[in-house]
């Protein structure tokens, strides 16, 4: 039982957000620490280009599959207690895969580590969406959660990279864990319990179909660059589109369904869920491949890289917290497409790299792309939990984050395939070509997307309220 005594409103309401925010930070931690030391891990693990292109795809596999489900379990069996099994899951998964020096049982724990980091994200905002009512209060909690995003993003690869040059790769994730358990010790005394008035029961069956369609389709797309016409593959991609078509099925049916179908005829659900997408597919998937290409064509150090990718994601973490600044007059959808199409521009800049390009020739792509990444982070946060019914947060929050991460995986797939595909001439300058080719296509992705979302309330209809979801406190 939490040892949490009611007291001071404001003093309760800033703990509740500080624990919630650095929940999601420390997962985004571990999401993003292989990123500056993927070289020397794929190396010490004797992993082929098949190998990493797992390390990199596999966390995404666990938060895109669990994340609805989580969110539902949140929101039905109370929120922090799935905020505080999940951290000490990704503290275990942590632990073990650093502890067998095989590739397959590192993917594997970091499979395990994305479910635990999807419990704490599903239920750190639907905390926020209980502790904070509609308005500017609300605003400025998802600022700060958005904020967390970022300093998630620019604290993983420097960490692990300035642990990896003293020591070892291991070591940022054995002080994930430590960081993993004392923050669920605090979360457990700190954090009230909050859950839905009207439970919605899980859905055990939609759960199941729709982690197995996604991990078959991430399979699929991982596996294909080995190549696309392989039986394996189209085995792989057959089977995800029958599970998914199946997981629509039975949601349309069951009256327990974790997803309401409905909201996706909601505006503000579509948009909010697209800028998801599109934010993994572009701009997460680019600077995911950053690092492994600066030091392999680039010959920048680990730290080197880590510290570009700092420069990205520091500055979203500023633009995340002063966006809340931003009116309450400007609609959601807006926000997200402006920081969309800002995305886009910063990774246009990032095109013309040649052999003699130094680390200030990415400053300026990665600094506009940040500040435009935090507009859009500080935006996902509010929408998400917005643009579903009340009480229903948790909800909201697994589905737009797994839309994130499912667009992550596919985007890194698809720039690893664009990046590293055989060209003529020298093989550095075959990776430079293709970190160009790789860089406009994601671009594209970004400027296409935030215009789809800027003008996503006129193609869709108003969502028609589910009435077997009650009105809940939040």
């Amino acid at each position: 039982m939490a040892t949490f005594e009611v007291g001071d409103t404001a003093v309760q309401d800033r703990r509740t957000l500080t624990v919630a925010a650095l929940g999601t930070m420390l997962v985004l931690v571990a999401f993003t620490a292989p990123l500056s030391t993927i070289n020397a891990t794929a190396a010490s693990l004797h992993a082929g280009v098949s190998g990493t292109t797992w390390i990199l795809s596999s966390m995404s596999i666990g938060l895109a599959a669990a994340l609805l489900s989580t969110g539902t379990i949140a929101d039905d069996y109370g929120r922090r207690r799935t905020l505080v099994i999940g951290l000490l899951v990704v503290a275990a998964g942590s632990i073990v895969g650093v502890l067998i020096p095989d590739v397959v049982a590192f993917v594997l724990t970091r499979v395990v580590v994305g479910v635990g980091g999807a419990a704490v994200i599903a239920s750190s905002l639907g905390i926020i969406a209980h502790t904070f009512a509609p308005g500017p209060a609300r605003a400025a909690a998802s600022g700060v959660w958005g904020a967390s995003v970022g300093a998630g993003i620019a604290i993983g690869p420097l960490l692990s990279a300035l642990l990896e040059r003293v020591h070892s790769w291991h070591d940022a994730y054995w002080v994930l864990a430590v960081a993993c358990v004392i923050l669920a010790v605090a979360a457990e005394r700190l954090v009230p319990e909050s859950r839905s008035e009207h439970r919605r029961g899980l859905d055990i069956p939609g759960a199941l179909l729709l982690a197995g369609g996604i991990s078959a389709l991430l399979a699929a797309l991982v596996e294909g660059r080995q190549g696309w016409i392989e039986p394996t593959v189209i085995i792989l991609f057959a089977v995800a589109a029958v599970v998914l078509a199946l997981f629509i099925l039975v949601e349309y049916r069951s009256p327990t369904s974790m997803l309401d179908l409905a909201l996706l005829r909601s505006p503000a659900f579509v948009a909010a869920t697209l800028a998801a997408f599109v934010t993994g597919a572009g701009v997460i998937a680019l600077m995911s491949y950053m690092s492994g290409f600066l030091g392999s064509a680039l010959g920048i150090t680990a730290i080197g890289a880590a510290l570009l990718l700092f420069s990205w994601s520091a500055t979203s973490v500023v633009t995340a917290l002063l966006a809340r600044r931003i009116s309450p007059r400007v609609p959601g959808r807006v926000q997200l497409a402006v920081g969309l199409i800002g995305v886009a521009a910063g990774l246009l800049l990032l095109t013309g790299i040649g052999e003699s390009s130094g680390w200030a020739r990415f400053l300026p792509g990665l600094i506009i792309a940040g500040i435009a990444s935090g507009v859009v982070n500080a935006a996902l946060g509010r929408e998400a939990v917005a643009s579903v019914p009340p009480g229903r947060g948790g909800m909201g929050s697994g589905a737009n984050n797994t839309a994130r991460y499912v667009g992550s995986a596919i985007g890194v797939t698809v720039v690893a395939v664009i990046a590293t595909h055989p060209r003529s001439g020298a093989a550095t300058a075959g990776l430079i070509d293709g970190w160009n080719i790789a860089a406009v296509v994601t671009a594209t992705i970004s400027l296409i997307g935030g215009l789809a979302v800027l003008f996503a309330h006129t193609r869709v209809r108003p969502a028609v309220p589910n009435p077997t979801v009650g009105p809940g406190p939040g």
